[in-house]
């Protein structure tokens, strides 16, 4: 869960799933206050990401999980948090954006406690879930309420403060989870929440604003919908790594995953208060921002994943080694999406697509060429974190091509749509490349990190040809403020 540091938004009135409140009232006095605790909470819910991966080993050997569990461990919290994010938004509207990020910080807290003390598969997963569920409770009723918050001059400041939590998320989280792994326990990037999370439970309701509920219709089936479809195809993905891409354990869910996106589609067409408008799927820059999200965020989010396993499975590292191998490639996200916010301006979002994904293409041969046992300093490191660099560019252009190419009232809409793209980017990555190195991460043979790694190059490849024709020309109308989640 990357975020894209000095990428623009809207205005915050047309927050995700937020219909324009009313005028600013009076500065809040303790606001910075409650920026740094809602960032504090928003930070916990990005490292949950990266920190999972590099314990990924660790409780393995632990729990004896297996490959397909494992995958599960990372995609579950993601595909609920995506899945569920917009739903989440219009609950923050109907029940009142406080209430709402109690509600969902209460949930994740309990939920990462039910991880930590977890004995089993299971409850590991059905923990992750729960993560989820409030991590999509949370995320869009704490930017409400920033935007609440914060007005005139101070709120793009604000809403720089709150990007930049995302974008060192990925960087201290795979710190963070090498850390702990090697001392007290994977279990503890876990327990670690729940004392910030007991604590911000305790400070928030004393500096938030109350905010009343405004009557919303829900759109449930949709939400439930997109979030089945997905499962199922992540799924169906997996399941193939074990049974083979014929089998009809892997192609049953893959068919029901289409059956079930056709569903969401018709039920988004009929419904009064649709979760996706339909609509915005028709608008060029909406497809484009969304597709290079979806790309970017599985490739990053891949580059953990096969990352942890080849260096802790092949050349035996340590997860703390293993985490301080992984910081500059996250540093590296970092750079390219500051360079890119530099010039998105004057050079244009189709140029810097394009020769970001290039870069990253290019970056990710070695890997799909040589060996897996070559020495992790000379090509794993140099190739990913050149590789990350790229990518930073892609996720700014993503966010500007939605929200810069699009016009001002849709500009929620189409944040909302780029946002979930980005959680079901990370599901959808870990979930292919789990099947393609199934092999390497359930057996002793290393060669078949090679074909995961071919596939990552192969999508890089594919968006920079396609990026061209995908991009509207010009240049984006930024608004100030960077985008986060």
């Amino acid at each position: 869960m990357t975020a894209h540091p000095d990428a623009h938004v809207p205005s915050p009135s047309h927050a995700p799933g937020h219909a324009p409140g009313p005028a600013p009232g009076p500065a809040l006095p303790g606001r910075w206050t409650a920026l740094a605790l809602l960032c504090a909470a928003q930070f916990m819910l990005v490292l949950d990401v990266t920190v999972v991966n590099v314990a990924l080993p660790a409780i393995d050997e632990d729990l004896d999980l297996g490959r397909t569990a494992l995958t599960w461990v990372v995609t579950a919290y993601t595909l609920c948090f995506g899945g569920l994010m917009l739903l989440g938004g219009r609950l923050s509207d109907a029940l009142g954006a406080r209430r709402l990020l109690l509600a969902g910080l209460a949930l994740f807290t309990a939920a990462s406690l039910l991880c930590g003390l977890a004995p089993n598969a299971g409850l590991l997963i059905g923990g992750r879930i729960a993560q989820g569920v409030g991590a999509a409770l949370l995320s869009p009723a704490a930017l409400a309420l920033l935007t609440l918050l914060f007005h005139g001059p101070e709120r793009p400041r604000a809403l720089g403060v709150w990007a930049a939590v995302g974008g060192t998320g990925s960087a201290v989280g795979v710190l963070l989870g090498g850390a702990l792994t090697d001392g007290p326990g994977w279990s503890w990037i876990f327990f670690l929440n729940v004392p910030v999370g007991l604590a911000l439970l305790a400070a928030l309701p004393r500096i938030l604003p109350a905010t009343a509920p405004r009557p919303a219709r829900l759109d449930v089936p949709g939400a439930l919908l997109v979030t089945a479809a997905t499962g199922s195809l992540v799924y169906g993905l997996v399941r193939a790594g074990d049974t083979g891409w014929t089998s009809a354990a892997a192609l049953l869910p893959l068919l029901a995953a289409l059956v079930l996106y056709g569903l969401f589609a018709a039920v988004e067409k009929a419904a009064a208060a649709p979760l996706m408008d339909p609509r915005m799927l028709t608008r060029r820059p909406v497809v484009a921002g969304a597709l290079l999200m979806l790309v970017a965020t599985g490739l990053l989010i891949s580059f953990f994943f096969l990352g942890s396993a080849l260096l802790q499975h092949v050349h035996h590292l340590s997860a703390l080694r293993t985490g301080l191998l992984f910081l500059p490639v996250a540093l590296a996200t970092v750079i390219g999406a500051h360079l890119a916010s530099r010039l998105i301006g004057t050079v244009g979002p189709r140029p810097l697509a394009t020769a970001g994904a290039a870069v990253t293409a290019l970056a990710l041969l070695p890997l799909a060429l040589l060996p897996a046992d070559a020495g992790p300093w000379s090509t794993l490191l140099p190739a990913l974190s050149v590789a990350a660099l790229g990518l930073g560019a892609v996720f700014v252009t993503a966010t500007t091509t939605a929200l810069g190419l699009t016009a001002p009232h849709e500009a929620g809409l189409a944040s909302g749509i780029v946002n979930t793209s980005h959680e079901l980017g990370g599901t959808l990555g870990v979930a292919a490349v789990s099947t393609l190195a199934a092999p390497a991460l359930e057996g002793p043979d290393p060669t078949t990190f090679t074909g995961a790694f071919t596939l990552l190059a192969t999508t890089a490849a594919l968006t920079a040809l396609l990026a061209p024709a995908l991009i509207p020309q010009g240049t984006p109308h930024l608004t100030g403020g960077p985008h986060a989640h």
